[in-house]
């Protein structure tokens, strides 16, 4: 981990720190009810109770379980439908007009259809994370590919490169940036999608802790299972970002001044 890399992290935590903290003194002279939105300290306590009973460890694991398989599913799909239809201008016209149609279904609007289909277990909830991490993979890596100069691509056949070394040594480095852009977007949308699969029946995951704390009106449980969304979301964003980097450390780009 490299210095610069520690104090872009410092500055990061610079801003929820000042708003933890004025949070905190809001909570303590009364001004923020305590039932509906209680002091850090409440929620970090909280956490910690679930820590020590173990039953936090359970509640992340799980759902780290099933984000991770469906955004493998998904971007394994995703990464070949979109390498097909950016590739193939035919398969473009065939396969690309129905997949924008089903991108522009809610998420919400899965959840019966994959229950029918697949009951309330592990299945349903996979599939559904699996179609969310779909859509910002596919269309980066089809536009992507889609947009890679033409320039490129005649100079690779002025030096007779074949199919392979064409889509090794110029599709696939003009492309890469897109590609991790559409994978930090894809997770993103993963986690968004956890909360709807845990919804439908789970038993455990950060996702049904949201809801049981909302149902017995707790709202220091809520306000946790958000919190430890927005770090578990925030640390893997961070591991693609920086898988990302490495893949590009050959680029010149203004981002990495």
């Amino acid at each position: 981990m490299t210095l610069k890399f520690k104090l872009n992290w410092l500055k990061g935590l610079i801003i929820p720190f000042l708003l933890l903290i004025i949070w905190e003194i809001l909570s303590q002279i009364g001004f923020l009810p305590s039932n509906l939105l209680p002091a850090p300290t409440a929620v970090i306590s909280t956490i910690w109770e679930l820590l020590v009973s173990g039953e936090l460890f359970n509640h992340i694991s799980i759902t780290l379980y099933r984000v991770a398989l469906g955004f493998a599913i998904g971007t394994g799909i995703a990464t070949v439908l979109g390498a097909l239809t950016g590739y193939s201008r035919l398969l473009y016209e065939l396969l690309d007009p129905l997949l924008q149609s089903l991108r522009s279904i809610p998420s919400l609007a899965w959840v019966p259809l994959f229950i029918l289909w697949m009951g309330i277990y592990e299945t349903s909830k996979v599939a559904l994370i699996a179609v969310g991490v779909f859509f910002p993979v596919y269309l980066n890596l089809m536009s992507g590919l889609q947009g890679v100069d033409r320039k490129l691509v005649e100079v690779g056949k002025v030096y007779r490169l074949n199919s392979m070394q064409l889509i090794r040594r110029v599709f696939l480095p003009a492309t890469m940036p897109a590609y991790i852009v559409g994978l930090r977007s894809g997770l993103g949308l993963g986690w968004m999608f956890v909360v709807a699969a845990e919804i439908m029946g789970a038993s455990a995951g950060l996702g049904f802790l949201l809801v049981d704390g909302q149902t017995t009106g707790r709202p220091e449980i809520v306000i946790a299972s958000i919190l430890l969304f927005a770090i578990l979301g925030k640390l893997t964003d961070t591991a693609i970002a920086s898988l990302g980097k490495r893949l590009l450390h050959w680029q010149d780009a203004y981002g990495s001044l």
